[in-house]
């Protein structure tokens, strides 16, 4: 694969106040003095869907939020074999504070906007503001929590309940940002296309399509055009995935 890609370009400055993922990114916990400090170190980039944002083994100069849009972590073996290993979806986070380069390639999946942070700068404010530290420690642990419970999936669900995990992990993070509609359906875009989800799900393409023609068929989804999917009944749903209304696996 190429190491060549169209560079970023700026996106307008929004005020912090004024985020859409203010009270879920890493500056969720800060005061107005603290937000002050970290819009001066900021800056928006913007990426189109395909586009590599950082490659494996880079220099990254920079840590950063998602504000909009969604973006994969992908490793590469030495046989040139690849393996998609984590979704990044708004509000989480980019980067390693203390690491020079990146651990993986980060590629946007969508068109993409990112709250970038000089890295040096961002990791004096560390020190500095513990609201920092603290939201993103807690950030970290939700993450190993999150890859805890997809090794979970991946070991023990079937076909159509890995199908049914990622939509509904999809859609739950939509809902933390936005609510549903009123009489109770969550809408959704689903940010992968069938040939991501089998490479993430570890499934073959084949499968995955039929999955989702069979969760279309009950009743489970509804589909317009390719991704864009209606979910009537989230706990239904929930159901079909094997899990409980707190995200917990069913034995």
């Amino acid at each position: 694969m190429s190491r060549t890609s169209t560079a970023p370009t700026k996106f307008t400055h929004v005020a912090c106040g004024d985020c859409p993922i203010r009270h879920r990114a890493v500056c969720a916990r800060c005061d107005d003095t603290e937000l002050k400090q970290l819009d001066e170190i900021k800056y928006y980039r913007s990426f189109q869907a395909g586009q590599t944002i950082v490659w494996s083994g880079d220099r990254m100069d920079f840590v950063a939020s998602v504000v909009s849009g969604i973006a994969t972590l992908t490793q590469t073996m030495e046989d040139g074999r690849r393996q998609m290993v984590g979704l990044l979806l708004p509000a989480d986070f980019v980067g390693r504070p203390g690491r020079e380069t990146a651990a993986y390639d980060v590629v946007a999946t969508t068109d993409l906007v990112m709250c970038c942070f000089r890295k040096k700068p961002f990791e004096d404010i560390m020190v500095t503001t513990p609201h920092v530290g603290q939201r993103l420690l807690e950030m970290t642990l939700d993450e190993l929590d999150a890859a805890r419970e997809w090794m979970l999936l991946l070991g023990r669900k079937t076909a159509r309940e890995k199908i049914a995990s990622l939509i509904v992990i999809i859609a739950r993070r939509d809902l933390s940002l936005k609510p549903g509609d009123a009489d109770g359906r969550v809408v959704v875009d689903l940010p992968l296309t069938r040939e991501a989800m089998s490479e993430y799900l570890g499934l073959t393409l084949e499968t995955v399509s039929r999955q989702i023609s069979a969760l279309r068929k009950d009743g489970i989804i509804q589909i317009e055009g390719k991704r864009h999917i209606t979910i009537p009944d989230f706990d239904r749903l929930i159901e079909e995935a094997g899990d409980d209304s707190d995200g917990g696996f069913l034995a």
